[in-house]
């Protein structure tokens, strides 16, 4: 009866150590696969002027703020009126980390943990060599500001009684990936070593619904759609830093847009030039394997005319950051 269990238990032992061998064997595959694949378009790049990293993993700890601003100016029953609402503040903080590419992040609000106030907002993006994208929507409830109606006493207008939800998205399509390289600033899956730019194709969309619960409801319904080009540089002042700034223009080529004052809408025609700005800039310093740095996201939509209904949306995020490589 002992040889039996002796021979179980060597017949266990063999098969977990066969099992731990095979799943070493697997990862190690996996690994190998993934490590060609971060590390395979050197052919693709100058490596005087753009590299990967030479290490497979990067911790990154973030702090956001980020703000929003309507204005609108028009004429409503031959009377002129000029509005101005802002939102809040929102600040989170959030982590990420990157595996040979892959990455992975948790973010918080503090002021929404403690229940300051009502309002969300979702950010994606991704900065590839090429391609390029930053999706927002954000659900704000926050807004204080100020209505002039025909030259009247200007009336502020308290916090809650606007409600706005909104959708920005914008790409963007890189010329010069093989010297210019947008990761740098952004995501730091890149060093750029020497300076360069790039001419930008880009798409940009907005989608808007505001409510405004004042003495009549007034309601602002807004979709764009824009295609346009822009530019943008890397400088490199020394081997440590990298400065970045573009400027994508889009010009809206559909636009369905109206504002509402109870029961009279007013039409917003389409009137040359209407566009999406969206403009970015950093500054990122790297010594060994650290880095730190701050980035900037800023998005302008100017639409309509005074003489009917003009309406200015900013959108903007600032972000710090702190990281290392091992």
């Amino acid at each position: 009866m002992r040889h039996w269990a002796l021979v179980f238990i060597l017949l266990a032992f063999t098969t977990m150590t066969v099992a731990q061998n095979h799943d070493q064997q697997v990862r190690a595959q996996v690994d190998s696969v993934l490590t060609a694949r971060y590390f395979s378009n050197k052919g693709n790049i100058d490596t005087s002027y753009i590299l990967r990293p030479t290490t497979k993993w990067t911790v990154k700890a973030r702090l956001n703020v980020s703000g929003a601003k309507i204005e609108t100016e028009g004429i409503d029953n031959g009377q002129h009126f000029n509005s101005e609402m802002k939102a809040d503040y929102k600040s989170t903080l959030s982590l990420a980390v990157s595996y040979l590419g892959f990455s992975l992040s948790v973010a918080l609000n503090p002021a929404k943990l403690m229940g300051k106030y009502r309002d969300y907002e979702l950010n994606f993006n991704s900065y590839g060599k090429r391609f390029g994208f930053d999706v927002i929507y954000q659900n704000a409830h926050n807004f204080t500001g100020w209505h002039d109606h025909d030259g009247m006493e200007r009336i502020e207008l308290p916090a809650d009684m606007l409600k706005v939800k909104t959708l920005n998205v914008n790409a963007f399509y890189v010329f010069n990936s093989s010297r210019f390289s947008y990761p740098a600033a952004f995501s730091q899956s890149y060093v750029q070593r020497r300076s360069a730019g790039s001419f930008l194709l880009a798409v940009s969309g907005q989608g808007q619904h505001a409510t405004l619960d004042w003495e009549q409801e007034m309601q602002l319904k807004m979709t764009n759609i824009g295609i346009g080009a822009g530019y943008g540089y890397n400088y490199v002042p020394a081997q440590s830093w990298l400065l970045h700034i573009s400027a994508l223009p889009t010009f809206i080529v559909y636009s369905n847009t109206s504002m509402t004052f109870g029961d009279n809408r007013i039409p917003l025609n389409y009137h040359f030039p209407e566009v999406i700005i969206t403009g970015r800039g950093a500054i990122v310093h790297q010594w060994s394997n650290k880095f730190l740095g701050l980035s900037m996201v800023f998005n302008f939509t100017n639409i309509g005319h005074k003489d009917n209904l003009a309406i200015h949306n900013i959108k903007w995020r600032v972000r710090t950051f702190f990281g290392f490589r091992f």
